[in-house]
């Protein structure tokens, strides 16, 4: 009698024990599956012109949508077209149209216009030149002059700061100035961020920089033709030096994505951080310009 109760135990215990787990196991998947539910991870690769911008957007987005998480990387323009191709991001940001990157099926892109962004030559501060002609600066940067004192400046050698292949400022900057020549070999930098330390501590150094990143006491801009490089003189393409922030999505942009477009596209964003951190809303722009550099009046 003592072994069949015994017996009867052991497997109730067993029983429980199974009955337990299971149920544990179950309440744990369903925990888990309501978290991941819940959380909504946006990632953003590519342009470093645009990623202060994002990071800001994405932040204040956060505040009001508390399940969502946005991170922001840079890498470049064609590191973000490419990725987002591959469908590896979320959103590709880039400072150029998706066509004019090599390897990338436009087509299968939806392209995404979130500001403007004007850019601009930057020197040392000890280049003391207040305006140069389109021409002068595209010898600057093709190497056809080497000292700025052929310039009215200085007895000092030019030092040419460029951008990495693949960045979309260089690509704008190039479109926009060397009319087609080729750019000198010099070195090169991945991100606007390094280009404005290096050129703030090289005497002579000269490169181009996003307007919201032209700040410090150790830098100087230039006027072109006597056109200062200003948001007004780029809403009316008086300065030329310019393109569109992008956001492309692989395909319509769905879900949490386009709901953070359409904010990063509002009033709100374009009005405050997007002007607050020196780039262009869109709302202002009185010309629109297309992949081929085309102006157009509005």
């Amino acid at each position: 009698m003592r072994k069949n109760l015994t017996r009867i135990g052991i497997i109730l215990i067993a029983v429980l024990a199974l009955y337990y787990g299971s149920t544990h196991r179950s309440l744990t998947s369903n925990v888990v599956g309501s978290t991941q539910a819940k959380t909504k991870n946006i990632l953003i690769v590519g342009s470093t012109a645009l990623q202060p911008l994002a990071e800001r957007a994405g932040s204040e987005y956060e505040k009001i949508n508390k399940d969502t998480s946005i991170t922001v990387q840079g890498g470049g323009s064609g590191a973000g077209l490419t990725q987002v191709q591959a469908g590896s991001v979320q959103i590709g940001s880039s400072d150029i149209f998706a066509e004019q990157q090599s390897g990338i099926q436009a087509a299968k892109l939806s392209d995404h216009r979130v500001a403007v962004v004007g850019i601009a030559p930057v020197m040392n501060k000890d280049v003391t030149i207040k305006n140069l002609a389109m021409d002068q600066l595209r010898k600057i940067f093709t190497g056809e002059v080497k000292n700025w004192r052929d310039l009215g400046g200085p007895d000092l050698a030019i030092t040419v700061v460029n951008r990495a292949s693949g960045s979309g400022t260089r690509t704008v900057f190039e479109k926009s100035v060397l009319a087609g020549q080729t750019a000198l070999h010099a070195q090169e930098q991945d991100s606007n961020g390094t280009v404005q330390k290096i050129v703030a501590s090289t005497p002579g150094s000269i490169s181009y920089l996003s307007f919201g990143y032209i700040t410090g006491a150790n830098l100087n801009t230039i006027s072109i033709d006597h056109v200062k490089p200003t948001q007004s003189n780029v809403e009316t393409n008086k300065w030329k030096i310019w393109g569109y922030e992008h956001m492309y999505t692989h395909g319509k942009a769905e879900g949490e994505t386009a709901k953070f477009i359409k904010y990063f596209q509002s009033k709100k964003i374009q009005s405050g951080i997007v002007k607050k951190l020196g780039y262009i809303p869109l709302a202002g722009m009185r010309v629109t310009k297309n992949s081929q550099g085309k102006v157009s009046g509005k």
